[in-house]
């Protein structure tokens, strides 16, 4: 059976083929749509962890245990996984496990865009990369295979484009596996000095013999020989694109993309008169193939960062300007309408705070007209940074908060929480509590109460959490009263020790049915509603502001800013 479908679901079919029992995931696009679809699946347990760390240790728990397993993270998630990456690249596997990174070139929805196929190459851990829908689910098959003969974890690379792309996948029955008894054996699973210092000899040995039976993985590199003056090498996305802007030139897509098949690329070289290298952010292929004596190039033309386009491919190769698209509005990315973390970041501008913010929607407070969050580093940064500023000038702690949501809290920010109470700061950390991953599309976490096939579970509870975490003043605000989020936040500012406001709404995409909405009376212009950056406030060329029912949720926000009581609520 044929169906159109996402890689991403793609993927999920490809573990379920294959007879995966086990997936653990951290919601991160352009990842996330993995875990959805293999939670569809009764024959296919799928979970969402706290973090990628635990995911992936969760998965390598499984496949030692003796069952194929999964573990699905970004690119940034694989930087928190790293620990177990590479350690299990040393204890190897029993059953097969496979970990799908999904890498953002040009940064749609990431704060950074490494490449991941480094993380390869510094496991010494093999990594497949598809280029379609259908080639994504036969290399998860294709990749249990080569995990349990080499006994290696196995990557499979995506990027943006190809994860959120869809072509035509043949559907086929699940293979269902016995489990693989596990057997105890200290030497090879329990990393300590004496055991790892041999192990890591069964990595080099591991790779070498890979690297010599590359020539019979069939299919995984494909060597199409058309035209003698132009050869290329690339790989996913980049593949379909020279496709289509170079059609009579030959092309080695390359499949798996560490170890890189050396030789066979050389041989390919020998058939054309000039070798490129397509391939985007670091010149990880070009460098290799440069290190080995063949002549190529590549970056000279491409750049290292962003995408790769048709566009820039012809650009590049014919000197042909890109067409200036059509003049659009300018439409940057806002808080939605209703967002319950908009009066908070008003507050926090208004009070002129240092605001070391975090990863997730509430990331969007940095953006003007609201202009509060000073620092995004990574996912649970912001605690650990307050707690640097603090260290830095102890005036600092009076004015500084830290702001992170309820997930990435969960994630890794309750050990920076720690750290604070620990070490005896005075930090004001604030937890944007709108019950949902809503960056990422509506996951549910550990507060949420429910698992990700959506049935109950435990819940927990934020405030029992942070006093556990030796917490004192922990206090639970409505995100919608500003009156008194103002109040708590100066309070807590002045606190001697470290205290948590937990800012406490539903996102407003998780409710259903009709919503009540504003309308403003007799506008007197002043625009301090406007402040707030909600797009459903609309100021008119007469300087009157007007509100779009078609957006507005009713909460009211306007109103408790407009000194003039001209907005009022109507059904």
């Amino acid at each position: 059976m044929k169906k159109l479908m996402l890689t991403n679901q793609a993927i999920a079919q490809g573990a379920y083929e294959a007879g995966v029992k086990v997936l653990s995931a951290y919601p991160g696009t352009p990842s996330t749509e993995i875990a959805e679809n293999a939670a569809k699946y009764p024959e296919l347990y799928a979970e969402w962890a706290p973090n990628e760390k635990v995911a992936l240790e969760v998965a390598f728990g499984s496949c030692v245990a003796g069952v194929r397993s999964m573990a699905c993270m970004k690119h940034v998630g694989l930087n928190v996984a790293a620990d177990p990456l590479f350690t299990g690249a040393y204890t190897g596997v029993n059953a097969g496990l496979v970990i799908v990174v999904a890498d953002d070139p040009g940064m749609h929805s990431s704060q950074n865009e490494q490449d991941s196929r480094f993380y390869a190459r510094s496991a010494h851990v093999p990594m497949l990369e598809p280029s379609d829908s259908q080639e994504a689910k036969e290399f998860v098959k294709l990749g249990y295979e080569l995990s349990e003969k080499y006994d290696t974890p196995v990557l499979l690379r995506t990027t943006t484009r190809i994860a959120h792309s869809q072509s035509v996948v043949s559907c086929e029955d699940r293979v269902e596996l016995e489990n693989k008894a596990y057997v105890k054996d200290m030497r090879k699973y329990a990393m300590m000095p004496a055991n790892a210092r041999p192990r890591h000899v069964v990595v080099e040995n591991r790779e070498n013999a890979l690297k010599s039976d590359l020539k019979t993985l069939n299919g995984v590199n494909k060597v199409e020989i058309l035209g003698k003056e132009l050869g290329v090498v690339c790989s996913g996305a980049v593949y379909q694109y020279v496709k289509e802007v170079l059609p009579n030139a030959s092309v080695f897509k390359v499949g798996m993309v560490y170890p890189l098949d050396i030789e066979a690329i050389r041989e390919f070289s020998k058939n054309v008169d000039e070798l490129l290298v397509v391939e985007e952010l670091e010149p990880f292929f070009e460098n290799q193939l440069k290190a080995n004596g063949i002549t190529c190039h590549g970056k000279d033309l491409f750049s290292l960062q962003g995408e790769i386009t048709a566009e820039t491919i012809k650009e590049k190769l014919f000197k042909t300007a890109m067409p200036v698209p059509a003049s659009a509005p300018v439409r940057p990315p806002v808080m939605c309408a209703g967002c319950p973390h908009r009066g908070v970041f008003y507050v926090l501008n208004k009070l002129k705070c240092i605001v070391t913010g975090d990863i997730g929607c509430y990331t969007l407070g940095a953006s003007a007209p609201l202009s509060a969050v000073d620092t995004v580093l990574c996912m649970g940064a912001s605690i650990g940074m307050a707690h640097g500023f603090s260290l830095a000038n102890p005036e600092y702690a009076k004015k500084t908060v830290a702001v992170i949501g309820d997930s990435t809290f969960l994630h890794s920010g309750i050990t920076g929480l720690i750290n604070c109470v620990y070490n005896k700061d005075t930090n004001t950390v604030m937890i944007l509590d709108n019950s949902t991953t809503g960056m990422t599309g509506h996951q549910e976490h550990p507060a949420t109460g429910k698992t990700l096939k959506g049935e109950d579970t435990v819940s927990v509870d934020l405030v029992e959490l942070c006093k556990a975490c030796g917490v004192k003043r922990v206090s639970v605000v409505d995100s919608y009263y500003i009156g008194e989020v103002e109040r708590v936040i100066k309070e807590e500012l002045n606190a001697p020790e470290v205290s948590v406001i937990i800012a406490r709404k539903p996102c407003e995409l998780l409710k259903k049915g009709a919503k009540p909405v504003a309308e403003i009376d007799n506008c007197k212009g002043c625009k301090a509603c406007m402040k707030l950056g909600c797009p459903a406030l609309v100021a008119g060329a007469d300087g009157k502001v007007s509100i779009d029912s078609t957006l507005c949720v009713g909460c009211m926000l306007c109103a408790k800013v407009c000194k003039f009581n001209s907005i009022k609520l109507v059904k």
